[in-house]
């Protein structure tokens, strides 16, 4: 597609049939039509199609990637004039099959041809779904659990036979999740069906393109990539703070920039407002009403937990300009093509360069267009962040996504649905499965466990008939009980969280879902933010919470799990290479023009950390003796890092810690003096028995519970129930903890529980790049500083674990009362 401004499809009034070799010069001729030219990267992809080639497309947002995959493969399907399924469109957000259906639907006014177009996705109609059960539509749009579902159908190899293409969307969203692995096992699936199958997955924020491409393609094929060095550029503001203070910590400037945000947002110009959870976008969307009433038409809220339909309108009312300013979390990242957009705010960091040309690129969605994002900083420290990711941006630096290796549970479940759907042999299944490059070095044991696990539900549940969820019929494996058929379905996929809880007014009308421990801590009486809206909790009935309009000003807003992004590894060296800019005296950016108050103090009480080393700081206060260290690698990383050195620590000298962490360093505090400055050397930060002393210094026990519930949701040993039955929370981790210590005392090998334990270090402590950063500490000199109190660095640090003790005061007040006392100090000394 060409730069210039797109218009709507208009109907080409001679659609003719294409003979073979003419489908780029219909595609040319559809493209004219639409006054577009096509870009040399689309006339790549359309000529590797038709030379039977598979790979991934990876240009910028808004280029035309999509157009680029599909209409080679649709050109054939005209010629070719067959019936059935033989286009798969795989997205990984259900909300975006619509307006993906609209732009596949658009070159089909150019085409004799009888082709339809399809979606099958959890919001598709029963009547849709109850006719593609005959028969699939020639194009079909789904998603990773619809197509697994499809997979579960009898008559799977029919409906998929015909298949030509698989194009994944946003793979790059896909890849490195449970998610991405379960298309993996499907495509190796559909290519058994299909062996001439094609796979075009398509992103614009891949570093890893091979590994992502095979991911996709399968281990043993070669991709051919389709690149564009297409000019979009990237335009980054920050919004200046009026002022700052040498005491900066999370969130402390957050909701004083709301005026000033206010001030720059221009309600004739079409602008998202993306925030990082939920929680602050209800706040943030609460204050701009508060400011400006007179907006109240055209202004927004869009997050995932929002009724369907209000997200829906909002959607619409993006496209036909009725909206024009929206609030919204990563529930607008991906897909939608708000073509009338202009501008981006991201209020706090986006703690990821990808997500930063991710969210920056939703504005000014067409090629060559230049992406506008305003950040806005929540303390005073994301400005040297944005510094960073802008620099970033500039060299070309983003975050690979490396895909996961070997989920058994991921695995169990797709064993069950390829029972389901059709059966299949132990020996050519194992093969198939190794065609996923999840599993590409699967062993036969780890497979012949999985299995025994479907079948028999292993050695310790061998007893119990429910759990025998796959049948051996001669040489075939298949499912033959209904009970176990329906309960699979309605549980199939890798998405797992906190049973949610719906919210509905008395009259039964319906707001969206919040997680289910967040209604429990409500009581009848307190009022709350959602949607927007101020509401008064009543009561709880089946997983429903029932609420009416609050009269009161609301007292709180829901808090949902993973909130806290950390850090990434690649904008954490960033942030390290430009604090050795400030260090070296470049303050050129406008961002560390505005952080200098910060940087002078940091200076002044001890150093600027540099980037091959690495800065830290010992102090004593009347809570005792501080040791502040400053990795520069993310809030997980830091978890384990300070768990892990106290470990060490308390084997040199016994000693009791608290410890606190964000994404720049951590905190070891203890009430005695101890021996820091003599205990920080190399071999402290050894990679020796770093499993071991992880698995000794934390209670894994309890988070490998916690985890197994999920694992073994995934798996199917614990279903969350059927509709109208829902399990809660509770009921689920009871069931699932159940299980858990009969595997704990009876099956302590057992492939679930460990894959819980890996799960929990790499997840929770991130242990590939803890390994990375031990790694690197062991090979970098350590400064360390003492300095009089804690400096701009580990002031944040100190109110962090301020934050997790109990007082009378707010946190506000005792942060207030330290910083005074501090300042006068200052003062005295000067």
């Amino acid at each position: 597609m060409s730069p210039r401004k797109k218009t709507g499809p208009r109907v080409d009034p001679h659609p003719v049939p294409l003979p073979e070799g003419e489908g780029q010069t219909w595609i040319r001729s559809w493209f004219k039509a639409q006054g577009w030219e096509p870009f040399p990267f689309q006339l790549q992809a359309w000529e590797a199609y038709s030379r039977g080639e598979s790979g991934l497309i990876h240009v910028p947002t808004g280029a035309g990637k999509t157009y680029a995959a599909y209409l080679g493969p649709l050109a054939e399907v005209a010629r070719h004039r067959q019936k059935g399924l033989q286009i798969l469109y795989v997205t990984p957000l259900r909300a975006v099959s619509r307006d993906i259906e609209l732009a596949l639907n658009a070159p089909l006014v150019a085409l004799d041809a009888d082709i339809t177009v399809e979606s099958r996705t959890g919001d598709t109609s029963s009547s849709v779904r109850r006719r593609q059960r005959e028969r699939l539509p020639e194009v079909l749009i789904t998603t990773p659990e619809s197509l697994s579902l499809l997979l579960c159908n009898d008559r799977a190899h029919e409906f998929f036979a015909s298949l030509r293409c698989v194009i994944i969307d946003e793979w790059h969203e896909l890849l490195g999740s449970k998610r991405g692995t379960q298309v993996e096992l499907a495509l190796a699936r559909l290519r058994r069906f299909a062996p001439t199958l094609r796979t075009w997955a398509l992103s614009a924020t891949l570093a890893n393109l091979d590994e992502a491409a095979r991911a996709a393609i399968g281990p043993h094929a070669s991709p051919t990539f389709i690149r564009a060095e297409l000019a979009r550029p990237v335009r980054i503001e920050t919004l200046l703070p009026d002022a700052l203070d040498a005491f900066p910590w999370a969130g402390h400037l957050g909701f004083s920039m709301l005026r000033k945000v206010a001030d720059w947002l221009d309600p004739a110009r079409s602008t998202l407002l993306f925030t990082n959870t939920r929680s602050q976008a209800e706040r943030w969307y609460e204050g701009l009403r508060f400011l400006h009433p007179e907006w109240e038409d055209i202004l927004a809220l869009h997050h995932g937990s929002i009724d369907r339909e209000a997200r829906e309108r909002v959607e619409r009312g993006l496209k036909d300009g009725t909206v024009r300013l929206v609030v919204c979390t990563s529930s607008l990242d991906l897909g939608v093509d708000f073509g009338p957009v202009e501008r981006v705010v991201q209020v706090g960091s986006p703690k990821g360069i990808a997500r930063t040309l991710q969210r920056a690129g939703r504005s000014a969605h067409r090629p060559g267009a230049t992406a506008h994002l305003l950040f806005v900083p929540t303390h005073a420290l994301e400005l040297l962040e944005m510094a960073a990711a802008r620099d970033a941006l500039a060299h070309g630096q983003v975050e690979p996504r490396a895909p996961l290796h070997q989920p058994l549970d991921v695995l169990a479940q797709h064993l069950v649905t390829c029972a389901l759907g059709g059966g299949f042999s132990r020996d050519a299944f194992l093969s198939e499965v190794r065609e996923a490059y999840a599993y590409r070095d699967l062993s036969e044991e780890d497979f012949d466990r999985t299995l025994t696990l479907v079948t028999e539900g292993g050695p310790t549940l061998r007893a119990y008939p429910q759990f025998r969820r796959v049948m051996r019929l001669e040489d075939r494996y298949v499912v033959a009980d209904a009970r176990v058929a329906r309960l699979h379905k309605l549980n199939v996929g890798t998405i797992t969280a906190d049973a949610s809880v719906e919210l509905r007014y008395w009259n039964g009308a319906r707001l969206g879902t919040v997680e289910e421990s967040y209604v429990g801590r409500l009581r009848p009486g307190d009022t709350f933010l959602f949607a927007g809206k101020r509401l008064e909790f009543r009561r709880l009935e089946n997983l429903t919470a029932i609420v009416k309009p609050a009269k009161e000003r609301a007292s709180a807003t829901p808090r949902w799990s993973g909130g806290r992004l950390p850090l990434s590894g690649s904008l954490a060296a960033a942030v390290r290479h430009t604090f050795q800019k400030a260090r070296d005296g470049h303050l050129e950016a406008a961002e560390l023009q505005a952080a200098r108050p910060v940087l002078e103090a940091q200076a002044r009480l001890s150093r600027l950390p540099a980037r091959d080393a690495c800065l830290a700081e010992l102090c004593q206060t009347r809570e005792g003796h501080h040791l502040f260290l400053y990795p520069f690698e993310g809030r997980l990383v830091h978890e384990g890092l300070a768990a892990l050195l106290a470990l060490r620590l308390t084997r040199l000298r016994k000693a009791t810690f608290s410890l606190a962490v964000n994404d720049y360093g951590l905190e070891l505090l203890t009430p005695a003096p101890f021996p820091f400055e003599e205990a920080l050397r190399p071999a402290l930060f050894t990679r020796e028995r770093l499993v071991e002393d992880i698995l000794e210094s934390v209670n894994l026990g309890e988070l490998a519970r916690r985890q197994f519930r999920d694992v073994a949701r995934v798996a199917g040993l614990v279903m969350p129930g059927l509709p109208g039955a829902r399990k809660s929370t509770r009921q689920v981790q009871a069931s699932s903890g159940l299980l858990y210590d009969v595997f704990t005392r009876y099956e302590p090998d057992h492939l679930l529980l460990a894959q819980a334990r890996r799960e929990v270090l790499e997840q929770h402590f991130e242990q590939t790049r803890l390994t990375r950063t031990l790694e690197r500490l062991e090979g970098t000199p350590l400064e360390c500083i003492h300095v009089p109190r804690p400096t701009p660095l580990g002031f944040p640090l100190v109110v962090e674990r301020m934050g997790a003790t109990l007082s009378n005061e707010s946190l506000l007040e005792r942060v207030q009362r330290m910083k005074d006392k501090w300042q006068r100090e200052d003062s005295l000394s000067a």
